[in-house]
């Protein structure tokens, strides 16, 4: 299969209000995950692994950050044939509104799409983690004749009435898609009646033939899952490639909490750690991160950090995260910071009686999520309640029972949440 006739296509994802404040000034896809990747980094690592060397990435909402992690990172020299540009929503004289859903996004790039000239298109989301070899997924497409090809996953009873379940014929065709069914009409969408986990459910990837690509977005709908797909059932060949590793959608605060920390743990679900096909990021110049006199227990820990006397266990720590002594975190995430502060910084802050940029003396952390350049004071208290209601202060936002610090956010000294 010759994947430069294959356009990857990426959803750079809408408001995320699910994952508030982390997309208060972001895009979803820009989120930082593991310490020091982004989301979007996922799906076009998968793409250049898989030989596709033309990738655009549909943008709207909280762009900018989104826009200059992919120019920094994914430029192509001037001998490449291949390109990774964005494609954010705009005012044309066709089109003077925003993208209304994923298939509306797609409807209204259709120029760019075609200028790409493939044959094929593979629309993906921007905010899974997975390891997916794209090239067996084209190539099933082909072998099998489909018109269009949807990836799938193996999921539980509990899981199915969330998502969106198809059922599949033997040969492999989808006959039926139900977005978010009943639980009570669950028996009829089985697909494996012999697995613990009998149910199909969309992946949201899909290839299709560009030129049919372009015919089904003729019909009204705003949204492949909810309009596009179940209406293309009755007249197009419909094929499930069942992908069964690891995957993980990434759409909510307690979701983001619970992927990130297990990507800490020993038998971690998801390996970065892949020889010959690593999960690109942008390139930092950044010193080895030191350690002195501390205890760290399950921690993933980025480059350019400084941890003093501290204990930590079953955490992240991102980049340039600066944690001072006799702190104290726990199942939390720490994103780190984009800057180091000078020592003018740090006379500015102390003239202002203002913490700097990380994690001050004798601070304790549990159950809590610290966005980028949170200034942290001295014998803070962080920690997690199971049975505290969302909502929302000046400097910090509970949701799912979790705290969330949001970007540069300032918590005072003696201050406790």
């Amino acid at each position: 299969m010759n994947m430069t006739s294959v356009l990857g296509l990426i959803m750079g994802g809408g408001q995320g209000s699910r994952l508030y404040p982390l997309t208060r000034l972001r895009a979803k896809p820009a989120v930082p995950l593991a310490g020091k990747y982004r989301l979007i980094d996922i799906p076009i690592s998968n793409c250049l692994h898989a030989g596709i060397d033309k990738i655009a990435i549909l943008t709207q909402f909280n762009s900018v950050s989104l826009h200059r992690h992919i120019q920094r990172t994914y430029a192509r020299d001037m001998f490449t044939q291949g390109w990774v540009q964005i494609l954010a929503a705009e005012q044309t004289p066709s089109s003077t509104g925003w993208y209304q859903g994923t298939a509306d996004a797609v409807r209204q790039q259709v120029l760019e799409i075609e200028a790409a000239r493939t044959e094929y298109v593979l629309i993906l989301a921007g905010d899974h983690l997975y390891n997916m070899d794209y090239r067996a997924f084209v190539e099933y497409h082909v072998d099998t004749g489909a018109d269009i090809t949807m990836a799938v996953q193996p999921v539980s009873a509990e899981m199915a009435p969330a998502l969106g379940i198809l059922k599949r014929s033997a040969d492999g065709e989808i006959l039926n898609f139900t977005e978010k069914p009943d639980p009570a009409a669950l028996p009829e969408l089985e697909s494996l009646p012999a697995s613990d986990r009998p149910f199909l459910a969309s992946m949201g990837i899909y290839v299709f033939r560009t030129d049919l690509l372009f015919e089904v977005l003729k019909s009204p709908g705003d949204d492949f899952g909810k309009d596009i797909l179940p209406k293309a059932l009755a007249n197009y060949r419909v094929m499930g490639h069942v992908y069964d590793g690891y995957w993980a959608d990434i759409g909510t605060i307690r979701r983001f909490y619970e992927v990130n920390l297990e990507m800490a743990l020993p038998e971690r679900p998801f390996d970065f750690y892949m020889p010959g096909r690593p999960i690109y990021s942008r390139a930092r110049f950044l010193p080895a991160t030191e350690i002195y006199d501390a205890h760290l227990e399950n921690t993933l820990m980025a480059d350019g950090c400084r941890v003093t006397d501290a204990r930590i266990s079953h955490a992240v720590i991102g980049l340039r995260s600066q944690i001072g002594p006799k702190t104290r975190i726990r199942s939390s995430i720490l994103m780190g910071a984009d800057y180091y502060e000078t020592a003018a910084d740090r006379a500015e802050n102390q003239r202002l009686g203002r913490p700097d940029i990380g994690i001050g003396q004798g601070t304790v952390i549990e159950g809590a999520i610290i966005d980028k350049n949170a200034r942290i004071g001295r014998n803070v208290q962080i920690r997690h309640l199971s049975d505290r209601p969302d909502s929302e202060a000046d400097n910090w936002v509970a949701r799912d029972g979790l705290v969330v610090i949001p970007k540069d956010s300032v918590i005072a000294d003696n201050t406790v949440i």
